[in-house]
This record gives C-alpha cells, structure tokens and sequence, in this order.
C-alpha cells in the first residue's frame, strides 16, 4: 500500500507542478509579494497531498517561541525534502539558503530566484561564504525569515556531519538570534527514498540563541541541540516509520 500511495503521489506531484511551471509563467512578470502567495499555495497543496495520498501528517511544536513576522535566522535540520516545503507555510516570508544548481532545472529554477530565495554556489570558497552572509543580512534587513540547513545537505536520522560555518557567519553578520530546529522527517520521507511513510513528521522549534556567542561555541551548541533533539523525536516515534 506505502508503494502504491508513494507512485500515486509522485504521479500526480510531478505533473502537477511541471503543468503549473508552464501555466503560470505569466506569473514572473507580477511583484516578488505575488508570486510568494503562489508559493505558499503550492506548498500548502504538496502538503495536504501527502496528507490525502500518504497518509503523512505533520506537527509542530514550540511554535510560540517564534515571532509572528519579521526577520527570523532559522537554522533546520535537513533530513528530507519535506523540509524544504514546510518553511513556506510556517514563516511569512520564507528565504531559502539553496544550492545553485537547483536554480538550474528548466523553469522550476525561474522560479526559484524570482522568489528571491538565496542561491549558495557550493564550489565557489570564501567568496561565495561572503555573498551568502551579504546577501542574508540584506534580506533580514527587508524583514525576511532566512532558513539555512546547516549540514549543507541531507543527512539521515541518526547521522551526524559537521555544521557548516555559514550559519554562524551570518549569525554575527546579523547580529540576529538564531532558532534551532529539529525534526524526524526523515523517518517517514527518507533523503534518497521514493517511498512516503504514514505517521506524523514532527518539527521541533528549539530556545532561541542570542548574538554573543563565541563561533565555535555557537557551532557545537548548535550541533548539540539539533541533532540531540532530532534523535530524541526519532526514537519517540519508532523504528515502524523507518
């Protein structure tokens, strides 16, 4: 059943969103507030489609420790591409920290940089860690809710990589705090799985870290929250949704 629910989703997901790439190209023409409505409809329509399709929920908790607009320096663990959707729905103005190449894929990567999202080339050293930092701080200077993953990638539950120094750099660029957060997400929509689980995906917004903070000390507390906390909901929900 999992199978089937996962080939209907992805049927109609690809489709779906290939149809609209092409129908609303009109779109990129209208202000950036525009097409972030889009956005957050498009987002609004995956989600609910694993809901219906899957049988995959979502939660979250510590909600309140956010604020309820203005600029947000959010630092998200990365297991699964669920997580690159739920932030356009849980932030007012979400500004992604991406990887290039997704700025690349035939019309979906218009998109992408209308929105004003900020666009990482992964191979481009300290120069390209200076743009990253100029160009958050700009956008948390407009108001915007920058969402950075900090290990760079996708990683399993249970898995630990080194936190890349962006989040930091932008953190004493900004001077702004930083929230945490953790998740299982991986559990039900693995990082290279075709297959979506039923369950509930739990997003676990941490206590915010305030500027002040030494890097390397704001680095492993960051690692230490996140992953910790991230390994906690994993084992809450229970090897049945692995």
């Amino acid at each position: 059943m999992t199978l089937i629910r996962s080939i209907l989703f992805n049927l109609i997901f690809f489709a779906t969103t290939a149809i609209l790439c092409v129908v609303l190209l009109p779109t990129l023409l209208l202000p950036r507030r525009q097409l972030r409505r889009i956005s957050r409809i498009w987002a609004g329509f995956v989600l609910g489609l694993l809901r219906l399709v899957c049988g995959l929920h979502w939660q979250v908790t510590g909600a309140d420790k956010l604020p309820r607009e203005g600029a947000m320096l959010i630092a998200a663990k990365h297991q699964s591409a669920f997580d690159t959707l739920v932030w356009l729905r849980l932030v007012p103005d979400a500004a992604y920290v991406l990887k290039r190449e997704l700025t690349l894929i035939p019309l979906y990567g218009w998109y992408v940089r209308r929105a004003g999202h900020i666009v990482v080339d992964r191979k481009g050293g300290a120069g390209a860690l200076k743009r990253l930092v100029a160009d958050a701080v700009v956008m948390l200077g407009h108001g915007r809710q920058v969402v950075i993953f900090p290990e760079g990638t996708r990683t399993a539950p249970g898995d630990r990589r080194d936190y890349q120094p962006g989040i930091a750099a932008i953190h004493a660029g900004a001077g702004a705090p930083v929230f945490p957060v953790a998740t299982d997400s991986g559990l039900f929509w693995g990082r290279r799985s075709f297959l979506k689980r039923p369950g509930t995906i739990t997003v676990a917004v941490l206590d915010p870290i305030v500027p002040g903070l030494p890097r390397r000390d704001l680095m492993a507390r960051l690692q230490h929250e996140i992953d910790t906390a991230s390994e906690q909901l994993a084992q809450r929900s229970g090897p049945a949704c692995g």
